[in-house]
């Protein structure tokens, strides 16, 4: 089976055993089960076989997983095993907290470069990166050959600024304006939108 041919639901899951199994290693464990990893995570240890099997064999009956070694196969299933720099659209509330969030980069990834047009932020710091032009932003993204963005811009934006980070390059798009947007054959778009997730949960409140 190829990488497109894997269900995007099942490679969804994937950080979420790898981000399990390294809390496991830090607590000083080696060894665990699709049993103790799914009670871990509320996940069925028949799903958490079944998604494993669909890119190898990493573990043996009756002896479980190496945690150490699991963690490095879902890490280079994921293409961890290098750090992705990635671009911050937008520098507002939502794009200052990312730029000053340093939890990135242990999981794979650090923002390098932050963008926005509003004159009185270009040329300011946000946690160490320093606000640029977002007028230079294709121009900046494609000679830096960043393949990640972050689009942190009001809805009525985020389609055009979605254009522009296409034509410079980026493949892989998180989208945090409240809006689903258009992209071509093989650029990848995951949305957050805590708003949508609220509103899910109040579906349950009495």
């Amino acid at each position: 089976m190829t990488k497109h041919e894997i269900p995007g639901i099942v490679v969804g899951r994937l950080p979420i055993y790898l981000r399990a199994i390294q809390r496991m290693a830090q607590e000083g464990q080696r060894v665990t089960s699709s049993k103790e990893l799914g009670e871990r995570l509320g996940v069925s240890a028949a799903q958490i076989r079944k998604d494993l099997s669909q890119f190898g064999e990493f573990g043996k009956q009756g002896t479980g997983y190496n945690i150490k070694y699991l963690s490095e196969q879902l890490r280079r299933i994921l293409n961890l095993n290098v750090v992705w720099d990635m671009a911050i659209i937008g520098a507002g509330d939502v794009g200052s907290a990312l730029a000053h969030y340093s939890g990135f980069r242990d999981r794979g990834f650090q923002a390098t470069m932050i963008f926005d047009n509003d004159s009185e932020k270009i040329g300011k710091k946000m946690g160490g990166l320093v606000v640029q032009d977002i007028a230079n932003m294709i121009e900046v993204i494609r000679q830096a050959k960043v393949k990640v963005a972050m689009v942190a811009t009001p809805a009525d934006h985020a389609q055009e600024v979605t254009e522009q980070l296409v034509e410079a390059g980026v493949e892989a798009i998180l989208n945090y304006a409240p809006i689903q947007i258009s992209v071509p054959e093989g650029v990848r778009v995951e949305y957050i939108d805590p708003a949508t997730h609220l509103q899910k949960m109040s579906y349950y409140l009495e």
